[in-house]
């Protein structure tokens, strides 16, 4: 695969948003770390296959995702551009299950990494927030057993304001209907076919929602992010962060 590097305005946006907080010796070039980082999530390999004329050591690379990741600097910087945008019209929310692989076994916690067992097999589930252009705004991990309309209480939380907020028959409970009335947007929710009463309901304004899925297409095309390789959630998280700045953000 190509190396991947950033261009000099996808640097700029990221650079003011980097921890300037550094003790003792100066930090090794930010803009050649980070473009390694992007590259391993992109091809998919081990950080040792990381070009080292390229990136510089694997060591550099894998220890300064894995602190970031744990101080938050990744999911930050996208929650900060992502609300660069202004409030959207309209929110779509969903989700995408992916598989973890056998390497992903064996986090500290267990349950709490975000890794279950559903159909699929051992999986998690990418609860997110985008906007009708396919942007990310928000995103959640659980467990693939997890029922989207459980999660989805807990991500509408963080959606921003927006006139009409869209979503498919797994939200469709009074629960998430009433939360979402109560920050002044209205539910354009298909009704399931079991209910009596029938809420009120646009297919037109429905169509749009396929641009949450472009989404996760799109963010898949990093093979770290269509399988899971991480072990730990902090880690896959700021996987997925990385992967839709650079896709939506940049």
């Amino acid at each position: 695969m190509d190396e991947f590097w950033l261009t000099d305005a996808q640097f700029a946006k990221i650079k003011p948003h980097l921890p300037t907080d550094t003790r003792g010796k100066e930090r090794v070039d930010d803009r050649r770390v980070i473009s390694g980082i992007i590259h391993v999530l992109k091809s998919g390999g081990r950080w040792a296959d990381a070009p080292r004329e390229v990136y510089g050591p694997k060591k550099t690379l894998y220890n300064r995702f894995v602190r970031w990741a744990a101080k938050g600097v990744w999911t930050d910087l996208f929650e900060s551009l992502s609300k660069a945008g202004g409030p959207p019209s309209q929110v779509l929310i969903d989700s995408s299950a992916v598989k973890a692989h056998r390497c992903a076994s064996g986090g500290k916690g267990g349950h709490n990494q975000a890794i279950g067992r559903s159909r699929g097999g051992r999986t998690t589930k990418i609860h997110a927030l985008t906007d009708r252009f396919c942007r990310p705004l928000a995103f959640l991990l659980t467990g693939g057993q997890v029922a989207d309309c459980k999660a989805g209480a807990l991500l509408l939380e963080r959606s921003p304001q927006c006139r009409i907020l869209l979503a498919d028959k797994g939200y469709d409970s009074d629960a998430i209907r009433r939360q979402i009335e109560a920050t002044g947007a209205a539910p354009n929710i298909p009704p399931k076919s079991n209910r009596r009463w029938k809420p009120c309901f646009s297919p037109v304004l429905y169509k749009n929602r396929n641009a949450i899925e472009r989404m996760f297409g799109r963010i898949k095309d990093f093979r770290r992010i269509a399988t899971r390789y991480d072990r730990l959630a902090t880690n896959y998280l700021a996987a997925v962060c990385i992967a839709a700045t650079v896709s939506y953000w940049l």
